[in-house]
């Protein structure tokens, strides 16, 4: 985070009352200038330049046929993906630009090269080209008397709608974690970090949802789910596979397992070929977190990360394996197995994948910018009442 921003979140956040007296008049303008030329102004321009060059892979796609000629045009824009998180430096617009450009949109602008994946749909307009590349979600299908098997790019889970209670539970419980931060000092670190996962998985369920409402009211687009109850998993294989960030799964799937998977059954038969597939995935998923990672804090890697991913990569093998030769003969009760699951997830997460985030403030800084954010809302809205008052 720049100097100045740390100064201003400063202001707001840990000086409430001198803010409440310094906030009128020209101090509202003055931030609200502040905001528009810092990261607000640079995450505008990071996004227009994304969509001008999505524009360009648009009409170039109607151009050129899929395959190498295609790609080596994309290529450019591909690159500029992985540059353009450089010039955001919060927690919240740089963490989301970074997963949703240098991740989400360049995955699929390289299945789109090959003709593949959801922007290959040849009837796409620009605006849905835009949204399905940017975004995590999935074109309504308005056909019903069409019922056609989804292929393997394209998987999407049925799961049950959520409803409006199970979401006020979760906001509650989000409300309740940032109160709990305010007593920090008086609870175990180990502790902290169990309710800091529940505060990442919390959020994003919630922001998620309201993007689905806005996404199906206004493009007539269902966003994919990204979790499906992970603290319920009862195998590593349930947690990757179906609960935890799905999104990156259908993308990972049809860019990587899937290729490794048809060129390993050549050489080790269809029984074992799903390892090696499954072990290069978790491999290139660990080096994008690790890219996503110095996105967020401008450190150099430890490999911590990475080496999270292979931890569970093998683990996950083994448990392929494993339940290959026992068949079905035998598996442990559910309950046993969701302890055992979560269990390792959290140790190996609180061990390997969560200390190079505290270790660059991540915890800190996301947390300010949200305070200064609300604290900044709470002094307009009290200026503009007296102002109509």
């Amino acid at each position: 985070m720049r100097p100045e921003l740390i100064e201003a979140t400063h202001l707001v956040t840990y000086q409430p009352s001198r803010a409440h007296k310094l906030m009128a008049g020209d101090q509202i303008k003055n931030v609200i200038m502040y905001w528009a030329e810092g990261e607000i102004s640079s995450f505008i321009k990071v996004w227009l330049s994304a969509y001008i060059s999505l524009f360009y892979c648009y009409f170039s796609g109607k151009i050129l046929t899929g395959g190498v000629t295609r790609l080596a045009c994309f290529l450019p824009v591909v690159c500029l993906f992985l540059l353009l998180p450089l010039q955001l430096h919060s927690m919240h617009l740089g963490g989301v630009t970074a997963f949703f450009l240098a991740w989400l949109t360049n995955f699929k602008l390289l299945m789109f090269a090959f003709n593949r994946g959801p922007l290959a749909n040849p009837s796409i307009s620009f605006p849905r080209f835009l949204a399905v590349a940017c975004l995590p979600i999935k074109l309504i299908q308005h056909n019903p008397h069409k019922k056609t098997e989804e292929n393997e790019t394209s998987i999407t889970p049925k799961y049950a709608h959520r409803s409006i209670k199970n979401y006020a539970m979760k906001g509650l419980l989000l409300a309740l974690i940032v109160k709990i931060y305010s007593f920090e000092e008086y609870i175990h670190p180990r502790l902290i970090l169990v309710i800091y996962c529940f505060h990442i998985y919390s959020a994003l369920e919630i922001m998620l949802a309201i993007a689905a409402a806005m996404a199906r009211s206004l493009l007539g687009a269902e966003l994919e789910p990204q979790f499906n109850e992970p603290y319920l998993s009862t195998s590593l294989q349930d947690f990757w596979g179906r609960r935890w960030n799905l999104m990156v799964t259908r993308i990972l799937r049809p860019t990587l397992y899937i290729p490794v998977l048809h060129w390993s059954t050549g050489l080790m038969g269809r029984d074992w070929a799903p390892l090696p597939a499954v072990m290069s995935t978790f491999v290139v998923s660990g080096l994008i977190h690790e890219l996503i990672f110095f996105y967020l804090g401008r450190v150099k890697p430890t490999w911590e990360i990475t080496w999270f991913f292979l931890l569970h990569g093998v683990c996950l093998n083994v448990e392929i394996a494993i339940k290959k030769v026992v068949n079905g003969r035998w598996q442990l009760p559910m309950a046993v197995s969701t302890i055992l699951t979560v269990g390792f997830v959290m140790v190996t997460g609180f061990s390997l994948f969560f200390p190079p985030l505290l270790r660059c403030g991540g915890a800190e800084r996301g947390l300010a910018e949200l305070f200064a954010v609300g604290t900044f809302a709470k002094d307009v809205a009290r200026v503009v009442g007296l102002a109509v008052n």
